[in-house]
C-alpha cells in the first residue's frame, strides 16, 4: 500500500517522530509542494496525509486510487469534502489536539496586551534603564486584567478553556455561541453585545459561510476605544482591511493574531506594520506536546481506517 505523506516541513524542525507511520505501507514523505510535483506525488497513493493542501477536484481526479486522506489539523476547509464522498474517500481530522496550546497564547496575548512587557523588555535591553533618572520609568501603560471584561466569540473546547483560565485570573466572561450551553462563570450574550461589553474579545469559531468576516467595519464600530481584539483560530474571521483601518484610526485600541486570511503572510498584508498589532506566524498549535498528539492521533486514525472501523471521519455520508 502506497502512502505520501506531505507537508512534512510544516509539523517538524527534526522534532517529531515519524517512524510509527513507516509501518502503515511503502511511505514516501514531501515538503512543502505544489503544482505537477504534488500531482505526480499523489498519483498512485492510496493513504495521503495533508496539513493545508488544497485537496480540490483537480487533485482527486490525479489520485486514482486514493481512498483515505487523514488531515494534520482540526481543520478541514481546505478538503473538497463533496469530492471526497462522491469518490469514496474517507476524510479524517485531529480533533482537540491543541486545546490547551491555543488557549495558552490566547492569554499569553491578553497579558501581553495588558503588560507591554515586550516594549518594556526591548526599552531595558536598549539602555533606557541604564539611562533612567529614577529607580523606575514605565512609559507604556500596563493594566490589570481582574475584574475586565473578556468576551469570547464560540464556545467550543478552545473558547471553554480559555474561559476557565480567565475565570481564575478574576475576569468577567461573557460569549456568544451559535449552540447555547451553560458553562459555569459564563454568561452568553447576543453577537452585538459581545462586540459592545469585551474588554478583550477573543475569537474562537471555525471558518465558514457564517463566521466569515464577524470582525468587520459594523462590529468593530461597536467595540470600546481601549478594547482589543485577539484571533487563534482561522484569519477569515476577520475583514482585515476593516481591522486595520479601526486600528490606525484608533477605533479600537490595539490587536493579537497569530492567524491571517493568507498564509504565510502577504507583502501587501494591510496590517503589516501597525505598531498596536501584535503577530504571531500561526504557532498557536505548534507546542511539542500538542504535535505530538497530532502526530499520534493522525496515525491511530489510518490504523482505524485499515481496520474498517473509522474514526474522526469528517465527510460522515461516507
Amino acid at each position: 500500500m502506497k502512502v505520501v505523506i506531505l507537508e512534512r516541513d510544516t509539523l517538524t524542525t527534526g522534532d517529531m517522530d515519524f517512524s510509527p507511520f513507516d509501518g502503515l505501507g511503502s511511505v514516501e514523505y514531501y515538503n512543502s509542494i505544489k503544482g505537477e510535483h504534488l500531482k505526480e506525488a499523489v498519483r498512485d497513493a492510496e493513504l495521503v496525509f495533508i496539513n493545508k493542501t488544497a485537496y480540490n477536484k483537480e487533485l482527486f481526479e490525479a489520485s486514482k486510487n486514493l481512498k483515505f486522506i487523514g488531515i494534520f489539523a482540526t481543520g478541514f476547509n481546505n478538503v473538497d469534502l463533496d469530492e471526497a464522498t462522491k469518490r469514496g474517500v474517507t476524510v479524517c481530522n485531529v480533533p482537540a489536539y491543541s486545546t490547551s496550546s491555543v488557549a495558552q497564547l490566547t492569554v499569553t496575548f491578553i497579558l501581553e496586551l495588558a503588560s507591554n512587557l515586550s516594549l518594556y523588555n526591548k526599552s531595558t535591553h536598549g539602555g533606557k534603564w541604564i539611562e533612567s533618572s529614577t529607580f523606575s520609568y514605565f512609559p507604556y501603560k500596563f493594566s490589570e486584567i481582574e475584574g475586565k471584561t473578556l468576551g469570547i466569540f464560540g464556545l467550543g473546547d478552545i473558547g471553554i478553556s480559555v474561559a476557565k483560565r480567565a475565570i481564575a485570573m478574576g475576569m468577567r466572561v461573557i460569549a456568544y455561541t451559535r449552540t447555547p450551553k451553560e458553562v459555569e462563570g459564563v454568561t452568553l450574550v447576543e453577537k452585538d453585545e459581545l462586540f459592545k461589553q469585551s474588554d478583550y474579545l477573543t475569537l474562537h469559531s471555525p471558518l465558514n459561510a457564517q463566521t466569515e468576516k464577524t470582525v468587520n467595519e459594523y462590529t468593530l464600530s461597536l467595540m470600546k476605544p481601549t478594547a482589543f481584539i485577539i484571533n487563534t483560530s482561522r484569519g477569515g474571521v476577520i475583514d482585515e482591511p476593516a481591522l486595520a483601518n479601526a486600528l490606525k484610526s484608533r477605533k479600537i485600541a490595539g490587536a493579537a493574531l497569530d492567524v491571517l486570511t493568507k498564509e504565510p503572510m502577504q507583502k501587501d498584508c494591510p496590517l503589516h506594520g501597525l505598531d498596536n498589532c501584535i503577530i504571531t506566524p500561526h504557532i498557536a498549535w505548534t507546542t511539542e506536546e500538542a504535535r505530538r498528539r497530532l502526530l499520534k492521533v493522525a496515525f491511530e486514525n489510518a490504523v482505524s481506517f485499515l481496520n474498517g472501523n473509522p474514526q474522526n471521519v469528517v465527510n460522515t455520508k461516507i
